[in-house]
């Protein structure tokens, strides 16, 4: 067949082909088939060089302008089926705004975040500031600077966890403290909630847990106002029947040392048969006492002329008391059935 009537038919037949399509993806398979780099119609493009010269303006002039047609009904007939599939697409997307919207479930915090939030909340509102300090320390600040000397017997009773030599995961927030009477100048009244870490689990112990010291350094400060900064934040964290009790006790960095310790707000003391507090009628909530001059001495302030008081206190067991959880494992393995009920 001549090149011209070959032409005329490829043209007629994409035409037929455009005006036929259902979609815009049938018009770009119809353009790959006729208008494409290995379409018939492009290869006779490709040989009008090769023919006889009398030949080339004809067979030249009826390629480009079957292409020309071919070209302007697809582009005709995009428009078209283009402008159809939005409003489809539309019609299938549409959103009813008059139904109610899909609820999302809200979170809540974490049972020691809740506790953390009430005691450094207490604090702030006494004038207290918030300090906090790295999880990784050194020997110094976790240790020695605490009155803790390398071969103390309570460096035992931290259980240490060590990154590398002189170097560990803090066993208290107390390095927090020394950090910032390194830095600040008495009077100083801070709050220290943070994580800590020892090498302990049981259902009451965890290698990571959570905790909450406080330091108060000034002039005059003595054990009574302790007792009293500590029975008014019970009486915060577990209501306004809650009393205190301050046993005697140790630490190497205060000096009297006490374990502090609430009555049952569950029983009083008056259940022999008390869950909570086993009959005993007091819970044990942390360790305070005075600040040891040693440690005074070694951050540069002078234990003539300043006193203070520092406590540290466990939120995930003042949580466990609060909320009557036997295992405090259930903290940290993100039940969500636990966790809902906070």
């Amino acid at each position: 067949m001549a090149a011209p009537e070959r032409i005329e038919e490829l043209k007629s037949a994409a035409l037929a082909e455009v005006a036929t399509a259902g979609s815009t993806a049938d018009l770009e398979a119809v353009r790959v088939r006729y208008l494409g780099r290995s379409a018939e119609l492009t290869e006779i493009k490709k040989s009008i060089g090769s023919l006889p010269p009398e030949e080339r303006r004809e067979v030249g002039g009826s390629a480009n302008l079957a292409s020309r047609e071919v070209e302007a009904a697809l582009g005709s007939r995009t428009e078209e089926l283009a402008a159809a599939e939005r409003e489809e697409r539309l019609r299938r997307e549409a959103v009813d705004v008059t139904l109610p919207g899909v609820p999302h479930k809200r979170g809540s915090l974490h049972p020691s975040q809740r506790v953390i939030d009430e005691v450094v909340d207490f604090f702030v509102g006494l004038g207290y500031g918030v300090a906090e300090g790295p999880e990784v320390e050194t020997d110094y600040y976790n240790f020695t600077a605490l009155n803790i000397p390398p071969g103390h017997p309570a460096r035992g009773m931290q259980d240490t966890f060590f990154v590398d030599e002189g170097v560990v995961l803090r066993t208290h927030t107390s390095p927090v403290q020394i950090r910032t009477m390194l830095s600040q100048e008495p009077p100083l009244y801070i709050v220290c909630p943070g994580r800590t870490y020892r090498r302990d689990s049981d259902p009451t112990h965890t290698p990571m847990f959570n905790q909450v010291e406080g330091l108060a350094v000034d002039r005059g400060i003595t054990l009574s106002h302790l007792k009293g900064t500590l029975a008014a934040m019970s009486r915060h964290v577990f209501g306004g029947d809650a009393d205190i009790r301050l046993r005697p006790s140790y630490f190497p960095f205060t000096e009297p040392s006490v374990e502090l310790d609430v009555s049952c707000f569950v029983c009083g003391g008056d259940d022999p048969n008390c869950k909570v507090c086993k009959g005993a009628g007091w819970l044990e909530m942390g360790g305070a006492g005075m600040v040891d001059p040693a440690v005074l001495s070694e951050v540069g302030y002078d234990p003539e002329e300043y006193t203070g008081f520092a406590f540290g206190m466990g939120p995930d067991r003042m949580a466990m008391v609060k909320y009557g959880i036997p295992d405090l494992r259930l903290f940290f393995e993100g039940d969500l059935r636990f966790l809902r009920q906070f």
